[in-house]
């Protein structure tokens, strides 16, 4: 496959499995260059090793792209702050990678990453890169000296400056949109101010997770109208069948009207779907009951059970009768036996109070 071809590929993948990730990488000047060894983002643009990038799989590319356009989105010369510009783009890259590694994106061997600075942000690893240095008496570039790399381009540093502060504002306001929906990825906040606007309604938090997760495939022709006064050509969306799974708690502690008005708010958006298929499980320690719904049909079910909670059948389930799952719905009080693995799809936990999960994210089912 033509390289041209794979980054291609890679970027609309990328727009689709993490929408916020994809929108910036779409924006991102991309820069063959085969004096470096693999990649590096500067702010501006992101410079590439054609080998390197034929060497990795499209997830190690997805997560290329993504460090990307992290980097041109957090505007690098005002943030330095009289740091040395080197050992600042080293621990940014750190914190971007670390971020990118806890959102489950693949990173390639080549890409920084230490465990030891897991949740940091990157003014802190900073101060930790600098300590290591002068501790081991290694040559250290003082601070307010910018070095060569600081800046890549042949702008100069006030061009940069206004060049960032564009991908800045349009990754934030991008960031935003992500806020609003409920699909922020995780730990985005340490590069971004949240602004928030109030308690989110979990209709609409619901509402998010179907309409993301129903668009399965993706084209080029026509390119997504919804971006084309920004002058970005981004993959539309198109639905084929919409698999989904839908698992209700039956154990006594459950809630049974609250349960009925989940059904009916997702009876009435999944009738926005025009071709889905759902596998609706009802489990307490054990599964009770499986049954199949396609479009059109009525999703109800009948409190049977009242016995303790144990998550693990349901997902010991999907894992071995169902293909091609993409998202799990599953509504709980959230006290049972949780599974140890994470699941290689996305949970949404729906309940009527908040509670910590082992994964997954939690709508709290509440006015």
């Amino acid at each position: 496959m033509p390289l041209e071809h794979k980054i291609s590929q890679a970027k609309a993948k990328l727009l689709v499995d993490y929408p916020l990730f994809g929108t910036i990488a779409s924006k991102l000047e991309l820069v063959k260059n085969d004096d470096i060894e693999s990649f590096k983002g500067n702010g501006i643009k992101l410079e590439y090793n054609s080998d390197f990038l034929e060497r990795l799989t499209a997830a190690e590319m997805e997560f290329v792209f993504a460090n990307g356009a992290m980097h041109a989105s957090l505007a690098h010369e005002q943030r330095k702050n009289g740091r040395s510009g080197w050992l600042w783009q080293l621990a940014t890259d750190y914190a971007i990678n670390d971020m990118l590694v806890e959102n489950n994106l693949v990173r390639p061997d080549e890409a920084h990453y230490s465990k030891r600075f897991s949740g940091l942000y990157a003014e802190e690893i900073y101060a930790q890169l600098k300590e290591d240095i002068l501790r081991d008496e290694l040559e250290y570039e003082a601070d307010d000296i910018d070095d060569i790399d600081d800046v890549q381009s042949q702008n100069s540093p006030s061009e940069q400056i206004q060049e960032e502060q564009l991908y800045d504002e349009f990754a934030k306001a991008v960031f935003e949109e992500e806020i609003k929906s409920g699909e922020a990825p995780s730990s985005i906040e340490r590069f971004f101010k949240i602004r928030c606007s109030g308690k989110i309604n979990w209709r609409d938090e619901l509402k998010a997770a179907l309409e993301r997760f129903h668009k399965d495939d993706y084209t080029l022709l026509p390119p997504n109208k919804k971006f084309l006064h920004m002058n970005l050509y981004i993959p539309s969306s198109i639905s084929q069948r919409f698999n989904l799974v839908v698992a209700v708690d039956t154990s006594g502690s459950v809630d049974e009207k609250l349960l009925n008005e989940f059904l009916s708010e997702l009876n009435f958006l999944t009738n926005t779907i025009s071709n889905y298929q759902i596998e609706l499980l009802l489990c307490d320690d054990k599964i009770i009951s499986h049954k199949t719904f396609y479009s059109g049909d009525i999703l109800e079910a009948e409190i049977k059970g009242g016995g303790a909670t144990d998550f693990r059948p349901v997902f010991e389930f999907v894992e071995r009768e169902l293909q091609d799952v993409k998202l799990l719905i599953y509504f709980s009080d959230l006290e049972g036996v949780f599974p140890k693995e994470e699941p290689n799809y996305a949970v949404k936990w729906v309940s009527p109070k908040d509670s910590d999960v082992p994964f997954g994210e939690v709508i709290i089912l509440r006015d």
